[in-house]
């Protein structure tokens, strides 16, 4: 059963959380001195630094769905439902393949964080520079070309009570850009390990991991985008409730 950590085991499982989160970006950060890291050893890095984490908050976690098989040549995205710290590591240890985060380029100014992600290939997009958006996105284009599953949250924001907002249009129209399929990915359960606006802690929390359909953005060319958000949506609320 789920139960709230006392003051001395919460502060534990985060000291332990951090500390073992520096220690995986410093052995990636030594492995890229030595040249540059394989896409096998970036994943054994991030699904083994996901796993931990989740095994330090005790999470019980299933997954109700299929993953489709990301090694039939085509780009895909995974369009995640955004209400906790935990939506990467639980999507990094629950769906299979190389999956890699699109993340904003803030998280790369963080020490040692922000290099041990790039070293990866955790991708982002500046879209305030239009000469450099272009270049972020033939290298999103390259990474997906090579069997990586791009991960991102449309809703763009954390969600304070799990429940879904509304989407942005960002993902969406890369997603058009790439002529990527998109897989609706919805985790519920996982807010309550961490619940917003207050210190605690919940550990033994059950989480379930829900995989939809995956949806071609090639069926909706131009300004269809659009209904592709739609159905996204849809299947995500569908999934949610």
């Amino acid at each position: 059963m789920a139960r709230s950590a006392g003051y001395w085991q919460r502060q534990w499982v985060k000291a332990a959380s951090v500390v073992y989160t520096v220690l995986c970006c410093m052995r990636v950060i030594v492995l890229s001195w030595f040249g540059r890291i394989s896409q096998a050893q970036a994943d054994a890095a991030m699904r083994g630094w996901a796993q931990v984490i989740i095994r330090l908050s005790q999470i019980r976690w299933r997954v109700h769905g299929e993953a489709p098989d990301f090694t039939n040549g085509r780009r895909y995205m995974l369009m995640c439902n955004h209400s906790s710290h935990y939506d990467i590591p639980m999507s990094l240890v629950a769906v299979p393949g190389s999956v890699r985060m699109l993340a904003k380029k803030e998280l790369y100014k963080i020490p040692f964080f922000g290099r041990a992600i790039r070293a990866c290939g955790n991708p982002a997009i500046d879209r305030e520079n239009r000469q450099q958006a272009k270049r972020d996105l033939d290298k999103a284009k390259a990474l997906m070309e090579q069997g990586i599953v791009l991960w991102m949250s449309p809703e763009g924001t954390r969600s304070p009570d799990g429940q879904l907002q509304s989407l942005k249009r960002g993902g969406f129209l890369l997603a058009a850009e790439t002529e990527a399929i998109i897989v609706p990915v919805v985790i519920k359960g996982v807010h309550k390990v961490l619940p917003a606006g207050t210190r605690e802690l919940n550990l033994g929390q059950e989480v379930d991991v829900f995989i939809g359909q995956p949806l071609d953005s090639r069926d909706y060319p131009g300004r269809a985008y659009r209904q592709l958000m739609q159905q996204v949506e849809t299947q995500m609320r569908e999934l949610l409730d």
